[in-house]
């Protein structure tokens, strides 16, 4: 019997919305992003889910919290989740990483994989460590449906870990706040991917949302 995951971002905070690099920065939710919280939870009160876990920066923490409180299931938190510690970047701007760091950023923006940011970690890092808490997950709910909430970084790697494919795809993969993704580890040990990047439950179809800290 397969295991499934729905795995959730989390939502708006107000450096998301300036464009300010959070990466491992504790930044709360913006109200905003709360309102974002509550839809989602919404949306996924009627979902039996069995099991919880999140990555401990309130962010996603806190969006992970709304939507097991209608389980009544409490959240573990997993720094194999953390979103990807952007060293250097974190608190800066995009324009102000940009203009510090013009060639490494256009390295990340386009070839991704091997870009180590100043005193950060690579995507290969961060695939490396969430892919390990998810196969832990399989492991220890064989059978059930487990929500996680983490972050557009970590949930890209993921995804592109699920699908067989390379990191160099990274970009290709977009990640809305409270977006939903659902997906499946199978009993023959392959993943299936059912749904990605769905925003309904927000009231849209797609954002058009170009978020420029990432």
């Amino acid at each position: 019997m397969a295991t499934r995951f729905i795995l959730v971002r989390h939502g708006e905070t107000t450096w998301n919305r300036e464009g300010r690099y959070q990466g491992q920065i504790d930044t709360p939710l913006s109200d905003f992003g709360k309102w974002q919280g509550e839809r989602v939870a919404e949306a996924l009160k009627n979902i039996p889910i069995d099991a919880c876990y999140a990555s401990p920066l309130s962010r996603s923490y806190d969006t992970a919290v709304m939507c097991a409180r209608h389980h009544g299931l409490a959240v573990t938190a997993d720094d194999r989740l953390l979103e990807i510690n952007h060293g250097e970047w974190e608190g800066l701007l995009a324009s102000e990483v940009a203009a510090r760091y013009p060639d490494l950023l256009e390295k990340w923006r386009t070839t991704v994989v091997d870009v180590k940011m100043p005193g950060g970690e690579t995507i290969a890092d961060v695939r490396d460590r969430a892919m390990a808490a998810f196969r832990d997950y399989a492991v220890r709910h064989g059978g059930q449906t487990v929500l996680v909430v983490a972050h557009d970084a970590v949930n890209k790697a993921v995804l592109c870990s699920i699908l067989d494919i390379d990191l160099s795809h990274f970009w290709q993969v977009k990640q809305d706040n409270t977006c939903i993704n659902v997906f499946e580890y199978q009993d023959n040990g392959r993943w299936r991917l059912v749904l990605m990047n769905s925003t309904a439950h927000l009231g849209f179809l797609f954002s058009g949302i170009e978020q420029r800290g990432l």
